[in-house]
């Protein structure tokens, strides 16, 4: 059920939507309903059934996934008799010494460090409020957990798994051990928890928890210090968002300069029997589909070669639309922007298929796989044109500045 500002006479304090800036008041609201912006049909909040108690069991599970996964065997490879196994640690340890640390930086922050911190704070600022208390940090730690989600890409790596064996299978025997099946679990109940947070629940409930605990603290005979709000004038707010619209419009330069050697230039070597063969993007592309792997080329063409194209021109477009104020095609805009920022990180599926193909194939003059300039180029571009995404503010579709 969608819920507008003028449904229920029971209201809450006014509230301002995220991404068209407008403000408006959210009703109480019932199990299972939803409140959206009447103007951009942004989801506001909704509420749901133990919703605490969800989060902190699938938190808790995919904690437990997580650790799992690093205790087993993750995969195997064999070829005319050579062959071996890996952990999923093991694969940060090869990418390193074979001098491509860069590759596990990435592998670590988006596939350990950054879910594992994500599912903590969450089961540390839902273990409080299950009780009642306010979460030493709670707020502020809230903030880091909602800014760390997007560069959470533990899906991605399955999926770029996948692809991987796709690729090799036809020459060599693949192997998936128990620590993959953990993984998956741990994959599906990370995508459970984060479905299940709802950011103006959470920080409504966290404001209560502390405004209660303050309440409790100080004295009623004792007056509250005032408080100093700085001011913010319209000069300000102007300032602001000509800033970051050349922010955005220098990120997406950078992405286009970068897009170009990520194309053109090897993403990943093959060294077969003494035998480079470089493999660019669409090389790879036109090589599971000359292997009759239609899905898992159609998989990578669109993750790796469309949706950069595509988020690049509607970041362009986005941003120039903005800079000349114009009034046209809002609703379609904001639409394309909510698409763009949430399709751009699934470009780093070729780049986790380097990592895995890297991390297994390591099999001397027989059979190798380095990565190629490319594969740097390439992760750069997915970064930046998710920074630009995050610079571009969405409000000025609807609000001139």
């Amino acid at each position: 059920m969608v819920i507008n500002n003028h449904e229920n006479n029971s209201l809450d304090k006014a509230d301002v939507c995220n991404e068209c800036d407008l403000t408006l008041l959210i009703p109480k609201l019932a199990v299972n309903q939803k409140a959206l912006c009447p103007r951009c049909g942004y989801l506001l909040t909704a509420r749901r059934s133990n919703c605490l108690d969800r989060i902190l069991a699938f938190a808790i599970s995919a904690l437990i996934f997580l650790i799992l996964s690093f205790q087993f065997e993750f995969i195997s490879f064999e070829y005319n008799g050579l062959g071996d196994s890996i952990k999923l640690l093991d694969s940060v340890r090869i990418l390193i010494d074979n001098g491509y640390a860069w590759l596990a930086i990435i592998e670590v922050a988006s596939v350990f460090v950054i879910p594992g911190f994500i599912l903590i704070s969450v089961i540390y600022l839902v273990f409080f409020l299950r009780q009642g208390r306010y979460p030493p940090k709670g707020l502020g730690l809230t903030s880091v957990i909602f800014k760390l989600i997007p560069w959470n890409m533990v899906e991605i790596f399955l999926i770029g798994t996948l692809v991987s064996f796709v690729k090799i299978i036809s020459i060599a025997e693949i192997g998936l051990g128990t620590s993959y099946f953990s993984f998956i679990l741990f994959s599906i109940s990370m995508t459970a928890a984060l479905l299940h947070l709802d950011k103006r629940a959470f920080y409504q409930a966290l404001t209560v928890r502390r405004t209660e605990q303050q309440r409790v603290r100080v004295p009623v005979s004792e007056p509250a210090e005032p408080k100093l709000i700085p001011q913010v004038t319209s000069s300000d707010k102007r300032r602001a968002n000509s800033l970051s619209i050349q922010k955005t419009w220098a990120l997406i330069i950078t992405a286009i300069l970068l897009y170009i050697p990520a194309n053109i230039l090897p993403i990943m070597n093959t060294q077969f029997l003494g035998q480079n063969e470089p493999n660019t993007i669409i090389g790879g592309v036109l090589l599971l589909w000359q292997e009759k792997s239609y899905p898992i080329a159609m998989v990578v063409f669109i993750a790796s070669i469309m949706v950069p194209i595509t988020k690049i021109a509607t970041l362009i477009w986005l941003n120039y639309s903005v800079q000349i104020h114009s009034g046209q095609l809002s609703h379609q805009r904001i639409l394309l922007y909510r698409a763009a920022e949430f399709i751009g990180r699934w470009s780093m599926v070729d780049i986790f298929v380097v990592i895995t193909l890297t991390s297994l194939v390591q099999l001397g003059n027989t059979m190798s796989i380095i990565p190629g300039p490319a594969s740097l180029a390439f992760s750069a571009v997915v970064i930046i044109t998710m920074l630009a995404a995050m610079s571009f503010e969405p409000k000025l579709i609807y609000n001139e500045y």
